[in-house]
């Protein structure tokens, strides 16, 4: 019988390499997606799975996100297993090794869970994804940062970039204030910081720390460093996956600035992600559209003195074609008592259906009981037709990423009516606009298109 030359398992050359090489207390990784984040956390977390006292813990913001297909579980195994480690799913995800050291993995989804980890010791702690954290997770679970097995407690955190969230100002240092991109000659640099209060106090070392204020000793200052990465540092995922690439590409301007670019800065404004002149004006709906779906957005009330602008009910028509354009067909928007919302939704309906054929509808059902028997009672509103309800998931601007992505992309067609004006405007606006009835309720069309099957051509 051969033996099999051993398997090395090492970093790539560049940023993943400086990550597993800083000394730094707290050291921060990422950027751009795709620059293999996560499989350096999960391998800096083997350094010292010799060491019987050793325990790390792998953090991410909720449990589904560690069992997630292909994600931090299932790399996690291909990278441990064949070197020893024993998988244990219950009661809590983690990895045993044969001297005793442990490697768990843990999500923090409501801002209480991080109590559970009151009295604690743990030498490695890691966050992927750290932005999904709230800063005051973060705080807590540095006390919790510590060890009696002899290895330095230390912190790991992976991230792409969020202009909303605490990290962008905390690693501010590090990315340019005008571009929002990453400062090269920075990326590795050790700082030094503590924390007086709600205050953070920097240095270029330890005793300009110090410096501040007599109140600060040696013993509280922290070194930090992030550490900036791209998708093209990540040469073994452009060999595996050259299309990966694409997929950054074919988003939305702001997703693809963070995600392609790594840029700190961008964030949703209005205009970046509907613009009129992304997509074409059409006197005709093409011959090739294979599937329809008109969706609403519910309001139920009428202007008042008190409320003289209210959310309106918008209805959207919106048609795939076979060759992966998109044309929005029909908007409605109104405000009306609950009575004249059912009148126009059915009677919308029935046009559709005689101009058009088969035509999905949807409805949004709004978290709760109430929402489960407004959407109850639409299904039987619409007897007759094929109608379904939408569980809105995530924020209003996440939701409408897939959509704008296509608009972007100048895969949207939009046919000439008298509503157009009101239709751009509100789109342009978003997501600074007073109202978003016509953007949820495209939002949900597109989205509705991506998961049905095509039935054919139209018919008149």
């Amino acid at each position: 019988m051969i033996n099999e030359a051993p398997k090395i398992i090492r970093p790539q050359v560049g940023p993943q390499e400086l990550f597993l090489s800083t000394p730094a207390d707290i050291a921060f990784y990422g950027g751009a997606a795709g620059g293999g984040k996560t499989y350096a956390l999960l391998l800096e977390s083997l350094r010292h799975t010799n060491n019987g006292g050793f325990g790390a813990t792998i953090f991410r913001r909720n449990s589904n996100q560690i069992k997630n297909e292909g994600g931090l579980w299932d790399t996690a195994k291909g990278l441990y297993v064949p070197i020893g480690g024993i998988p244990v799913e219950n009661p809590q995800p983690r990895f045993r090794f044969k001297s005793g050291s442990k490697i768990s993995f843990a999500h923090l989804q409501l801002e209480r869970d991080k109590f559970a980890y009151q009295g604690a010791q743990i030498p490695l702690i890691g966050f992927d994804e750290i932005t999904h954290f709230t800063s005051g997770q973060f705080w807590y679970m540095l006390s919790r940062n510590r060890s009696t097995c002899g290895v330095k407690p230390y912190i790991r955190g992976t991230t792409n970039p969020d202009a909303d969230s605490w990290v962008a100002p905390f690693i501010q240092w590090y990315w340019d204030a005008d571009t929002g991109y990453p400062i090269p000659e920075r990326s590795g640099v050790i700082r030094y910081f503590t924390r007086l209060g709600d205050e953070i106090i920097w240095g270029d070392t330890p005793e300009a720390v110090m410096a501040h204020s007599p109140e600060i000793i040696r013993e509280q200052v922290k070194s930090f460093t992030f550490i900036a990465s791209k998708l093209t540092d990540n040469k073994i995922l452009m060999e595996k996956d050259p299309g990966y690439l694409g997929n950054l590409r074919a988003l939305g301007a702001v997703e693809r600035e963070r995600l392609e670019h790594g840029n700190w800065k961008i964030r949703p404004a209005a205009g970046l992600y509907f613009k009129r002149s992304s997509v074409q004006i059409v006197d005709a709906i093409p011959s090739n559209v294979i599937a329809w779906v008109r969706s609403w957005d519910l309001a139920a009330t009428l202007p008042s003195p008190i409320n003289p602008d209210p959310d309106a009910t918008a209805g959207v028509l919106m048609g795939k074609t076979d060759n992966g354009l998109y044309i929005v067909a029909d908007v409605k928007r109104v405000q009306l008592a609950a009575a004249g919302v059912r009148n126009i939704t059915r009677n919308t309906g029935v046009i559709d259906r005689a101009k058009l054929g088969f035509v999905y509808i949807t409805v949004p059902q709004d978290p709760g009981q109430a929402g489960k028997e407004q959407a109850e009672s639409y299904i039987k509103h619409f007897t007759g037709f094929a109608v379904d309800t939408v569980r809105p998931s995530g924020n209003k601007i996440t939701r409408s990423e897939p959509f704008s992505a296509q608009w972007q992309a100048g895969n949207v067609l939009v046919l000439a009516a008298d509503w157009n004006e009101m239709y751009f405007s509100e789109l342009e606006a978003f997501p600074e606009s007073a109202h978003d009835d016509m953007v949820d309720a495209s939002s949900d069309a597109f989205n509705k298109l991506q998961s049905i099957s095509p039935w054919g051509g139209l018919t008149s």
